[in-house]
């Protein structure tokens, strides 16, 4: 694990970036340039401070049940590269996509051209999809009430995704995660391990923050709701409820691919089932 001092400096890099841009932007309101001089100074340092990987966290993986059962493909995975998502914010350093792929082979594509622009969520295998408990744990939080806007898969979308609505909402969820994670749970896993399950279905979370859960058990829907291109899981484990300042920490669990059984986490692009084993409980392996 990284030393104190760039762990502390990495979890408070989104919050300052957005105190920065107030100040920047109070010269609108006020006639004090100072603060504005302050402001656009952190934005600056917080910026490059974004693409150093401080406070990355480097630790034997943690052991998690699978949050997903069936057949599904891991998109932006941790086992190819990290941080995974392209930053270490919001604690998504080894954070996964999870995507439904049926038997059919229908599901994910990366962008499937122009038009159409979007599409409902409900034209997509993941979306209903049941989410399992990664642990026995105790329910954090959990948020549900957003609504699951349509894909941004398309090339239109996509561009509107990253260059507007991910920057908004990037920017918006060093207030609240709803913003970036939509309807959500956080769960304490113990050993200061929480694990965030992202993008849930509006009305489909059936757990309450103090609720026990064990692993394995069905605790939402996938959906589509926050920052989201299309139906679709996101996973990961944190060392804080808190996503803004967290750090993320890797884990894994069993399933199988190439007609193999494996322990870690699916490769990019890589379909696979869950394991026949119920998965790695977080005590044989944290």
């Amino acid at each position: 694990m990284t030393g104190s001092l760039p762990r502390h400096i990495a979890r408070v890099r989104m919050p300052l970036l957005v105190a920065g841009l107030a100040l920047a932007f109070s010269t609108l309101f006020h006639d004090a340039d100072w603060l504005g001089s302050i402001g656009m100074a952190v934005v600056l340092g917080m910026l490059v401070l974004f693409f150093v990987p401080l406070g990355q966290v480097r630790r034997e993986p943690v052991g998690v049940h699978p949050p997903v059962a069936g057949r599904w493909m891991a998109v932006n995975s941790p086992a190819d590269k990290t941080p995974s998502h392209g930053t270490h914010e919001f604690g998504q350093t080894y954070a996964v996509d999870l995507v439904h792929r049926p038997d059919d082979g229908s599901g994910w594509k990366a962008v499937r051209g122009a038009w159409p622009v979007a599409r409902r969520p409900e034209a997509f295998p993941s979306f209903g999809r049941p989410i399992l408990a990664p642990a026995d744990a105790v329910v954090v939080r959990a948020v549900d009430g957003q609504r699951d806007h349509w894909s941004r898969d398309s090339w239109p979308g996509v561009i509107y995704l990253f260059l507007v609505e991910g920057v908004v909402r990037g920017l918006a969820a060093a207030f609240s995660p709803r913003f970036l994670l939509g309807n959500h749970v956080v769960l304490d896993l113990g050993d200061g391990v929480y694990a965030a399950l992202a993008h849930l279905r509006r009305g489909s979370v059936r757990v309450r923050p103090g609720q026990r859960v064990a692993a394995g058990e069905p605790i939402a829907e996938c959906g589509n709701s926050g920052n989201s291109s299309e139906p679709h899981l996101h996973f990961q484990l944190m060392d804080s409820p808190r996503a803004a300042t967290s750090l993320g920490l890797p884990f894994a669990f069993a399933f199988r691919a190439d007609g193999a059984e494996h322990y870690g986490v699916p490769k990019n692009m890589q379909v696979f089932t869950t394991a026949t084993s119920t998965g790695a409980s977080i005590k044989e392996h944290g």
